[in-house]
Parts: structure tokens; C-alpha cells; sequence
């Protein structure tokens, strides 16, 4: 409306050439982004990605682990509150295996095998629960409730191998690997975990030990852990080497 209650019209030559600027405008962005899409499509890859896309995944991850603060604390819950956690990837745990023949290997710095673990052994550690949220980087999360013991606990055992920078994970039959940073590994809420909701794990959830942080989204949280290696490189990283940046951090 105007200033004096009469409706404005325009001419049909005005909308006619507002309405091809609009087309033209709609068409520039859409070869403008189909030509950026092109280019980091043409751009030297780094492990299968294009190398700008893994830059700004590095940057972020850089940025996450600057961040960093040993005191702070994922929020937690009422134990009420948890609720069932769904099954999200079976890499690496879609076959059953003899829980009771399990081991876990540790892979010292040099790469030789300093050590065999055994659920009794770990079991032997203290104790602890903690109701968390659990988040996925496809977008979902759950507040779960988990029991296990710190992995600092366990990293004691080895104390010259635990001042390596790398702590990698990897399944039994090496299907699925994981590859993190000393500092959240030794944050007092990174578990090596038994326990969901009060109850042993299934085998899809991990059965009989895997790893939990609320530092490091889903992806990091490797199940049914077969090997643990004190490395100072990264070690191979099951989502990292297609397309996620290796910190994964929250």
C-alpha cells in the first residue's frame, strides 16, 4: 500500500524484466556453484578426497583440538534418563565371535606386541558409570548410561608407551579402525567400556570391550577392540580416510 491507501502496480514491461533478472540471477548462482562443484572436483585428491575439502576438514579439526581443555566436562544425567542406544555400523562386528576366547593386544611404539589382555585383566580396574550423551555425526544423539574404567587406568600400566602423542584402536579382525590423540584419550571420561544401561554389551554394541568418549563423536567410538597401539604418527583412520576430519571432536 502507499502513504494513501492505493495499491502500487507495476507495468507488464517492469515485471517482465524483473522476472528475467530473477531467471538470470537464479541461473548465475547455479553455474557458479556447478563451477566451484567442478573445480574442487579437478583439485589434487589427498587419501580420496579432494585436497580443499580435506584442508577445511583439518582446519576444523585443528581448531577443535586448540580448544581442548582437560577440565572441562561433557554434561551428564540422571541415570533415569538414558534410554536404548541404537545400532549404528556393524563394521567390524558383524560376525559373532567367542567372547570367552577374546584377547586384546597392545602394540608398543616400536611396534612389538608388550602386552595380552584378557576381560579378567581389565575388569580388574575401578569401576565407573557415567549417563552421557552419545552423539553420531549423521546428526542424532542418545543419552546413554555406560560402565567401565578410565582409560588413563589401563594407560598406567604402560607408562612410557602412554606418553606417545597416538593411541590407535582397531577391531579383532581389522575391519575397523580408529586413530586419536593422547589428550582426549586420558580425559577422565574416556572409557574403556563393558557396560550399557546397566547391562554387559551386545555383540553390535561391542561386546566385550570398546571404547567411549562424549569428547569425539560416534565414528571414534571403536566397538569390540581387538588391539591398542601407542604410535607417535597417526596411525589409519577408518572414517578419516573417507572424508571425516580426523579429530572428530565435540
Amino acid at each position: 500500500m502507499s502513504d494513501h491507501g492505493v495499491e502500487k502496480t507495476i507495468t507488464e514491461a517492469e515485471f517482465r524484466r524483473r522476472s528475467r533478472r530473477s531467471f538470470l540471477t537464479g541461473v548465475a548462482g547455479v553455474a557458479a556453484g556447478y563451477g566451484s562443484w567442478r573445480w574442487i572436483q579437478n583439485q589434487a585428491t589427498d587419501n580420496r578426497i579432494p585436497g580443499v575439502l580435506r584442508d577445511v576438514h583439518e582446519l576444523n579439526g585443528d581448531i577443535w583440538q586448540a580448544l581442548y581443555d582437560p577440565d572441562r566436562m561433557a554434561p551428564t544425567f540422571d541415570p533415569s534418563e538414558a534410554r536404548p542406544l541404537r545400532v549404528n555400523g556393524r563394521h567390524g562386528v558383524r560376525e559373532e565371535i567367542d567372547l570367552d576366547a577374546w584377547e586384546m593386544m597392545v602394540i608398543g611404539r616400536n611396534g612389538d606386541t608388550i602386552g595380552t589382555h584378557t576381560m579378567a585383566d581389565i575388569q580388574e580396574l575401578p569401576f565407573v558409570e557415567m549417563t552421557v550423551e552419545h552423539k553420531c555425526v549423521e546428526g542424532w544423539s542418545e543419552i546413554v548410561t555406560w560402565g567401565g574404567t578410565p582409560f588413563a587406568g589401563f594407560a598406567a600400566w604402560y607408562p612410557d608407551e602412554a606418553e606417545a602423542p597416538i593411541v590407535g584402536m582397531d577391531t579383532p579382525n581389522e575391519e575397523y579402525y580408529v586413530s586419536l590423540d593422547r589428550d582426549s584419550m586420558l580425559h577422565p571420561q574416556t572409557l574403556l567400556a563393558w557396560e550399557l544401561n546397566g547391562e554387559p554389551l551386545t555383540q553390535l554394541h561391542g561386546a566385550p570391550l570398546r571404547l567411549v568418549t562424549p569428547l569425539k563423536y560416534g565414528i571414534k567410538q571403536i566397538k569390540r577392540i581387538g588391539r591398542i597401539i601407542f604410535s607417535d604418527e597417526r596411525t589409519p583412520d577408518y572414517w578419516h580416510e573417507r572424508g571425516y576430519d580426523w579429530y572428530s571432536g565435540l
